[in-house]
């Protein structure tokens, strides 16, 4: 998993409610594509005109206008990544170059797949929010450092948000769940040597 530190670029407003999984990456998508293929469809029904890339892009999306084609950041709405428990939707922000969304809130499943994958989901109120979409419109770039739980814009105080500390620790290092049991791989295996001799027929003979 790609470590978090620091994220400095553009940040796209998608400041609706509820943007759930099906409107990130639609399951079509998901049963014809693998992982690395899904970036060109992020958003594709509010991206595309209908018919899809072939038909051309909606220009009032604002992932389509040229400040925010390479945004890394996204501020959203209320209940973001609701719906289906859809882990494609993360690779699909993600492949796109979106490290980190900010909302009010998230749909827990796909807050839990953002901290699998390397993506910070940030809390913070509607208010505050509309702030930093002000600070940065047409591209002006937003700072998110998670090493100081701040976030930084042109014209504005720093801005901090919290975060849980194991979570914080775990995305600085760039661990998954394999890569944290890994880190336990000697209290594991003490732990079976010693259960062994307690339990020995509950194992297999060797």
């Amino acid at each position: 998993m790609k470590a978090f530190t620091v994220v400095k670029g553009p940040a796209a407003p998608l400041l609706r409610n509820n943007v759930d999984t099906d409107l990130i990456i639609r399951i079509e998508r998901i049963s014809q594509l693998v992982r690395g293929q899904l970036g060109p469809w992020l958003f594709e029904t509010l991206r595309y005109r209908e018919g899809g890339p072939e038909q051309g892009e909606r220009d009032d999306f604002v992932l389509n206008q040229s400040g925010f084609r390479h945004a890394c950041i996204l501020l959203g709405g209320a209940n973001f990544g609701c719906g289906s428990s859809r882990e494609m939707a993360v690779w699909a922000l993600e492949e796109f170059g979106i490290r980190c969304v900010i909302a009010p809130s998230f749909g827990d499943i796909f807050f839990n797949n953002c901290l699998q994958n390397g993506l910070l989901p940030i809390c913070l109120d509607a208010q505050s929010i509309e702030k930093l979409a002000a600070a940065a419109a047409g591209g002006t770039p937003l700072e998110v450092d998670l090493r100081k739980l701040e976030i930084r814009a042109d014209g504005l105080p720093p801005l901090s948000f919290e975060f849980d500390a194991t979570r914080q620790a775990i995305l600085l290092e760039g661990l998954d769940e394999v890569d944290q049991t890994l880190r336990l791989a000697d209290d594991i295996d003490a732990f079976r040597r010693s259960d062994r001799t307690r339990r020995a027929w509950a194992y297999m003979p060797r």
